[in-house]
Protein backbone atom coordinates (compact mmCIF):
# COMPACT_ATOMS: atom_id res chain seq x y z
CA UNK A 1 0.00 0.00 0.00
CA UNK A 2 1.49 3.37 -0.81
CA UNK A 3 0.11 7.32 -1.08
CA UNK A 4 0.96 9.37 -3.55
CA UNK A 5 -0.43 12.76 -4.84
CA UNK A 6 -2.96 12.32 -7.65
CA UNK A 7 -2.58 12.22 -11.29
CA UNK A 8 -4.73 13.52 -14.34
CA UNK A 9 -5.06 9.74 -14.99
CA UNK A 10 -6.83 8.98 -11.82
CA UNK A 11 -9.98 10.86 -13.04
CA UNK A 12 -11.90 7.67 -14.13
CA UNK A 13 -10.80 5.71 -10.51
CA UNK A 14 -11.85 9.20 -8.64
CA UNK A 15 -15.10 9.11 -10.93
CA UNK A 16 -15.63 5.41 -9.76
CA UNK A 17 -14.86 5.73 -5.73
CA UNK A 18 -17.40 8.75 -6.16
CA UNK A 19 -20.21 6.82 -7.73
CA UNK A 20 -19.82 3.83 -5.47
CA UNK A 21 -19.79 5.59 -2.05
CA UNK A 22 -22.73 7.92 -3.57
CA UNK A 23 -20.86 11.18 -3.63
CA UNK A 24 -22.08 11.57 -7.02
CA UNK A 25 -24.60 14.49 -7.56
CA UNK A 26 -27.87 12.41 -8.24
CA UNK A 27 -29.38 14.96 -10.19
CA UNK A 28 -26.78 14.99 -12.81
CA UNK A 29 -26.03 12.49 -15.36
CA UNK A 30 -22.89 10.76 -15.57
CA UNK A 31 -21.31 12.74 -18.32
CA UNK A 32 -21.89 15.71 -16.28
CA UNK A 33 -20.89 14.69 -13.03
CA UNK A 34 -17.48 12.90 -14.55
CA UNK A 35 -16.73 16.66 -15.78
CA UNK A 36 -17.16 17.83 -12.33
CA UNK A 37 -14.90 14.74 -11.44
CA UNK A 38 -12.35 16.03 -13.96
CA UNK A 39 -12.43 19.59 -12.62
CA UNK A 40 -12.03 18.76 -9.16
CA UNK A 41 -9.00 17.07 -9.85
CA UNK A 42 -7.24 19.27 -12.16
CA UNK A 43 -7.68 21.78 -9.35
CA UNK A 44 -6.56 19.13 -6.55
CA UNK A 45 -3.90 18.41 -8.77
CA UNK A 46 -2.41 21.94 -9.71
CA UNK A 47 -3.38 22.61 -5.64
CA UNK A 48 0.23 20.49 -4.57
CA UNK A 49 2.30 23.20 -6.25
CA UNK A 50 0.25 26.36 -5.67
CA UNK A 51 0.22 25.33 -1.54
CA UNK A 52 3.22 25.13 -1.06
CA UNK A 53 4.94 28.41 -3.19
CA UNK A 54 2.71 30.21 -0.82
CA UNK A 55 3.89 28.44 2.00
CA UNK A 56 0.14 26.76 3.24
CA UNK A 57 -0.57 23.47 4.30
CA UNK A 58 -0.16 20.16 2.23
CA UNK A 59 -4.50 20.18 2.17
CA UNK A 60 -6.14 17.88 -0.48
CA UNK A 61 -6.57 14.14 -0.84
CA UNK A 62 -3.88 11.71 -2.07
CA UNK A 63 -4.54 8.50 -3.92
CA UNK A 64 -3.96 5.28 -1.66
CA UNK A 65 -2.55 2.48 -4.05
CA UNK A 66 -1.95 -1.03 -3.98
CA UNK A 67 0.66 -2.42 -6.20
CA UNK A 68 -1.55 -5.38 -6.77
CA UNK A 69 -5.14 -3.54 -6.96
CA UNK A 70 -3.81 -0.34 -8.04
CA UNK A 71 -6.24 2.78 -7.70
CA UNK A 72 -7.58 1.54 -4.02
CA UNK A 73 -9.35 5.02 -2.22
CA UNK A 74 -8.24 8.44 -1.49
CA UNK A 75 -6.79 10.03 1.36
CA UNK A 76 -5.82 13.13 2.28
CA UNK A 77 -6.10 16.70 5.15
CA UNK A 78 -8.75 19.36 4.20
CA UNK A 79 -9.18 22.05 6.82
CA UNK A 80 -12.06 21.91 9.40
CA UNK A 81 -14.39 24.86 10.84
CA UNK A 82 -16.22 23.63 13.80
CA UNK A 83 -17.21 24.59 17.25
CA UNK A 84 -14.83 22.38 18.43
CA UNK A 85 -14.64 24.03 21.80
CA UNK A 86 -18.06 22.18 22.38
CA UNK A 87 -16.82 19.18 22.54
CA UNK A 88 -16.34 17.61 26.07
CA UNK A 89 -12.42 16.85 25.72
CA UNK A 90 -11.65 20.22 23.91
CA UNK A 91 -13.55 22.22 26.84
CA UNK A 92 -17.01 21.59 26.91
CA UNK A 93 -18.12 25.02 26.11
CA UNK A 94 -21.42 25.29 25.04
CA UNK A 95 -20.86 28.67 23.32
CA UNK A 96 -17.80 27.55 21.38
CA UNK A 97 -16.99 29.52 18.52
CA UNK A 98 -16.23 27.80 15.04
CA UNK A 99 -12.31 27.31 15.28
CA UNK A 100 -10.08 26.09 12.35
CA UNK A 101 -8.26 22.54 12.79
CA UNK A 102 -6.39 20.27 10.46
CA UNK A 103 -9.13 17.26 9.55
CA UNK A 104 -8.14 13.65 8.32
CA UNK A 105 -10.09 12.23 5.51
CA UNK A 106 -10.51 9.12 3.85
CA UNK A 107 -12.32 7.10 1.04
CA UNK A 108 -12.27 4.24 0.21
CA UNK A 109 -13.76 1.66 -2.82
CA UNK A 110 -16.16 -0.44 -1.42
CA UNK A 111 -14.28 -3.51 -2.95
CA UNK A 112 -11.02 -2.67 -1.08
CA UNK A 113 -13.25 -1.50 2.43
CA UNK A 114 -12.22 -3.70 5.74
CA UNK A 115 -8.81 -4.71 3.85
CA UNK A 116 -7.06 -1.91 6.61
CA UNK A 117 -6.17 0.78 3.22
CA UNK A 118 -8.10 3.38 5.23
CA UNK A 119 -6.16 2.83 8.66
CA UNK A 120 -2.67 2.27 7.32
CA UNK A 121 -3.20 5.27 4.76
CA UNK A 122 -4.16 7.54 7.33
CA UNK A 123 -1.61 6.51 9.75
CA UNK A 124 1.18 7.19 7.22
CA UNK A 125 -0.63 10.87 6.59
CA UNK A 126 -1.13 11.12 10.68
CA UNK A 127 2.80 10.63 10.97
CA UNK A 128 4.07 12.77 8.59
CA UNK A 129 1.73 15.67 9.68
CA UNK A 130 2.71 14.76 13.17
CA UNK A 131 6.84 14.52 11.94
CA UNK A 132 6.86 16.70 9.21
CA UNK A 133 4.72 19.21 9.29
CA UNK A 134 4.58 19.60 13.55
CA UNK A 135 1.34 19.50 14.03
CA UNK A 136 -0.03 19.32 18.14
CA UNK A 137 -3.42 17.07 16.64
CA UNK A 138 -5.58 16.17 13.89
CA UNK A 139 -9.01 15.32 13.40
CA UNK A 140 -11.42 13.34 11.38
CA UNK A 141 -15.22 13.66 11.72
CA UNK A 142 -18.38 11.67 10.40
CA UNK A 143 -21.74 10.70 11.12
CA UNK A 144 -22.43 8.90 13.97
CA UNK A 145 -24.29 5.91 12.03
CA UNK A 146 -20.85 5.95 10.27
CA UNK A 147 -19.20 2.72 11.68
CA UNK A 148 -16.94 2.30 9.53
CA UNK A 149 -14.70 5.77 9.80
CA UNK A 150 -15.43 5.97 13.46
CA UNK A 151 -13.40 1.97 13.65
CA UNK A 152 -10.73 3.52 11.55
CA UNK A 153 -10.49 6.45 14.17
CA UNK A 154 -10.47 4.36 17.33
CA UNK A 155 -7.31 2.13 15.35
CA UNK A 156 -5.75 4.85 14.44
CA UNK A 157 -5.61 5.62 18.30
CA UNK A 158 -7.96 8.94 18.27
CA UNK A 159 -9.72 10.11 21.09
CA UNK A 160 -13.49 10.11 20.10
CA UNK A 161 -15.69 12.97 21.07
CA UNK A 162 -19.90 13.17 20.14
CA UNK A 163 -21.34 16.42 19.39
CA UNK A 164 -23.64 17.84 22.37
CA UNK A 165 -25.35 19.68 20.33
CA UNK A 166 -27.64 19.12 17.56
CA UNK A 167 -26.80 16.61 14.32
CA UNK A 168 -24.41 18.34 11.95
CA UNK A 169 -23.07 16.13 8.96
CA UNK A 170 -19.37 15.67 9.56
CA UNK A 171 -19.15 17.09 13.30
CA UNK A 172 -21.69 14.46 14.84
CA UNK A 173 -18.27 12.19 15.52
CA UNK A 174 -15.11 13.73 15.95
CA UNK A 175 -12.11 11.97 16.38
CA UNK A 176 -8.90 13.47 18.14
CA UNK A 177 -5.38 12.49 17.82
CA UNK A 178 -2.64 14.08 19.81
CA UNK A 179 0.65 14.11 18.22
CA UNK A 180 2.99 11.82 19.85
CA UNK A 181 5.29 12.95 22.82
CA UNK A 182 8.84 13.54 22.26
CA UNK A 183 11.01 10.56 23.97
CA UNK A 184 13.64 12.32 26.70
CA UNK A 185 16.57 13.49 25.80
Amino acid sequence: MAVRPLEASDLQACHDLYDEIGWSDPRLGAAENLALRRDWLDWTVRSYDQLAALHQPPYGERAITDSDQGFVGLVGTVPRLEPFGRLPGLGGRPDARRTPEVGLFWAVRPAFQGRGYATAAAGLVSAWLFDTMGLARILAGTEADNAASIGVMRRLGMRIELNPGPPSPGFDVTGVLEAPQAPPL
